[in-house]
């Protein structure tokens, strides 16, 4: 089904692993649309509860493949062709997305991250705003997550000097959620996900629906917003769950319903 991603659904999570490691993972056209598509079809499937991208190999992702590209390509038009749907269709997904970083991020691929809503990295892990250095800018919504991540003066500086930054660094900055020992990837990249998939899905999605929605929202719009998703959950079976699993001391079997 996919050339260039690997795609498995296990115990409720998706798991889409870029997979052209001799290339450090790194975007070609066929990568991009894989990547979409895939991700159509974890959104679409209301089994699957949460999203895991990782990478093959070495690294998570380097970004565009150079070596794809023609001399008179038209950036903007690649842009809008191929990575701004992939990265409009993260944003719209209602399910929680997990960067699961285990090696460098660069350009494109730390865009791809930071559009994730939880980055967890190997110790080994790296981080670089690669565009600078073939003097280019961000893209890929990396203007639009970084300064929101980590704020406008830190993602002013990680852009333009272009300095790469380790995974413990990235912590401190907020980047990413957390550094995993090598040793305990696997496990823990596992448990977080499948931790997620087993929590009330629709509120997970409202949340970030609105959480979103608040940077361009003024305080009596959030306001309204949290009132009207608060009606929709409070109705939802998971909240009745959560109610009788809290009155009789037990703990809750949430179903994303």
């Amino acid at each position: 089904m996919y050339e260039t991603i690997l795609y498995e659904v296990k115990n409720q999570v998706a798991w889409i692993t870029l997979n052209r490691p001799d290339k450090l993972n790194a975007f070609n056209e066929q990568m991009k649309v894989e990547v979409r598509n895939a991700l159509k079809d974890a959104a679409k499937d209301h089994d699957i509860r949460s999203i895991v991208i990782t990478g093959a190999g070495r690294a998570f992702c380097s970004g565009q493949d150079l070596q794809s590209v023609k001399e008179d390509t038209d950036y903007g038009e690649l842009l809008r062709k191929y990575y701004n749907p992939m990265i409009r269709e993260m944003a719209s997904i209602e399910k929680p997305i997990i960067a699961a970083i285990n090696g460098t991020a660069a350009g494109a691929g730390l865009s791809l991250a930071l559009a994730c809503d939880f980055r967890l990295a190997t110790a080994n892990a790296s981080f670089i705003e690669a565009f600078i250095h073939v003097g280019l800018v961000p893209d890929s919504g990396n203007m639009y997550y970084l300064p929101r991540i980590v704020g406008h003066a830190k993602a002013l500086e990680l852009a333009i000097l272009g300095e790469k930054i380790s995974a413990e660094e990235a912590k401190n900055i907020g980047l990413i959620t957390k550094v995993v020992p090598l040793e305990e990837w696997e496990t823990t990249i596992t448990h977080f996900a499948e931790k997620l998939a087993k929590m009330p899905t629709k509120a997970i999605g409202l949340i970030k629906r609105y959480m979103n929605q608040s940077w361009d929202s003024n305080l009596q719009e959030v306001l309204d917003k949290e009132a009207y998703a608060q009606r929709i959950v409070g109705q939802s079976s998971d909240h009745k769950e959560g109610i009788n699993a809290f009155l009789n001391k037990r703990k809750s079997n949430f179903e994303g319903k």
